[in-house]
């Protein structure tokens, strides 16, 4: 084995003859460091641009409601329901109630009541248009269709099997959907007057698709007396954009990067042509293919390795950039992202290595010095 200080000497040799490499063929090395910069930037950029768009579109898709509905078999849902899927979410999503009967307003038409937990229908449905909430007892939220039954600005009175509710009027709801023509009261004051408990829960789950299945499967387990079904305009909505986001990202990533693979080939080929001489005089002072292979596969990771630090710099701040004027949002770094792309840049450099390497087996040291 080296002494410590002989192993120190040969590794400081062995990078000042890669500096002496790189200096003398400063273009050469420039043109390496560049292309090996632009794939480890966009590879950067897309990578950071994906993650980050792909969590804001999720975000953004929670805020058209629930993407999985929860529905009693028989009726009515079990009393704990509501808390087996809270426990079954885990943080993953929320779960809101809904209880539904059939009333009468005063002047005997019917509308369709439901209760519900206020609260967490404005947080999960974010994108209802409201004049304004309930905030205390016997306030209701009516939707624009249901306001031509019952008065939309004094209180008015339902009635439901022979018991009545008068109620006032919060605000008026606009989705353009069922929730129009229902009338929305808070589910504790609901099932006071009607005695009905919640049938049904709709649920907002946060994730892929592969997570909402995987979570509508735990719910269907903890609570067995529900038919769970998935909204299926929103999962497969959310599943087809990111699909093709996904697609487009990866297929500019391969593009970019095999681009830059064939510019650092052809750098790394002429490089070697032009250093014939070098490596037939290593040759002939005794060092082996080995040890030469090895020097330039050095080189080509140590330029992989630079393109990939300053390529990884430079794409966050490019991500950061497109993040800001095209979503209005600001792009924090992920340091996750590091890794991989330095690990990649210095894969790529080495395999657009293979080929001049496999030029250095074949150079004879007499021929060269002889100037054949």
């Amino acid at each position: 084995m080296k002494p410590s200080g002989q192993r120190r000497r040969s590794a400081s040799m062995f990078l000042r003859l890669l500096l002496r490499a790189a200096l003398r063929q400063r273009q050469r090395t420039a043109a390496a460091l560049a292309a090996m910069t632009v794939a480890a930037a966009a590879a950067t950029a897309i990578l950071l641009l994906f993650t980050d768009v792909q969590a804001k579109l999720q975000r953004q898709f929670r805020n058209y409601g629930a993407n999985v509905i929860v529905a009693a078999k028989s009726g009515q849902l079990p009393p704990d329901a509501l808390e087996r899927i809270r426990r079954v979410l885990g943080g993953r999503g929320q779960a809101v109630p809904f209880a539904y009967v059939v009333a009468r307003t005063s002047e005997d038409q019917a509308v369709v009541v439901a209760g519900t937990d206020l609260p967490g229908v404005r947080k999960q449905d974010t994108w209802w248009e409201t004049t304004g909430w309930p905030v205390s007892a016997h306030d209701a939220l009516i939707g624009a269709k249901a306001a031509g039954l019952v008065s939309a600005s004094k209180p008015f009175e339902l009635s439901f099997q022979q018991r009545k509710i008068v109620l006032n009027p919060a605000g008026i709801l606009r989705t353009g959907s069922s929730e129009d023509s229902r009338i929305f009261i808070g589910l504790d004051e609901f099932q006071t007057w009607t005695g009905v408990p919640a049938s049904t829960a709709e649920v907002a789950v946060s994730g892929p698709a592969a997570q909402i299945n995987a979570v509508m499967h735990d719910i269907e387990t903890a609570v067995p007396d529900a038919e769970v079904r998935p909204v299926r305009q929103l999962v497969e909505g959310e599943t087809r954009i990111l699909g093709k986001m996904r697609s487009t990202l990866l297929f500019a990533a391969i593009f970019i990067v095999i681009t830059a693979s064939l510019c650092v080939l052809a750098t790394l080929t002429g490089w070697v042509l032009d250093r014939r001489r070098d490596f037939a005089v290593m040759k002939a002072l005794g060092a082996s293919n080995l040890t030469i292979h090895g020097f330039f596969a050095a080189e080509a990771a140590a330029l992989g390795a630079g393109g990939g630090v300053i390529g990884f710099v430079g794409g966050t701040g490019i991500a950061a950039w497109i993040s800001h004027s095209n979503f209005d949002t600001a792009l924090s770094p992920r340091l996750l992202v590091f890794p991989p792309v330095l690990l990649g840049s210095i894969a790529i450099a080495l395999l657009a290595a293979a080929v001049p390497m496999s030029l250095l087996g074949r150079i004879e040291p007499a021929n060269i010095l002889r100037g054949e």
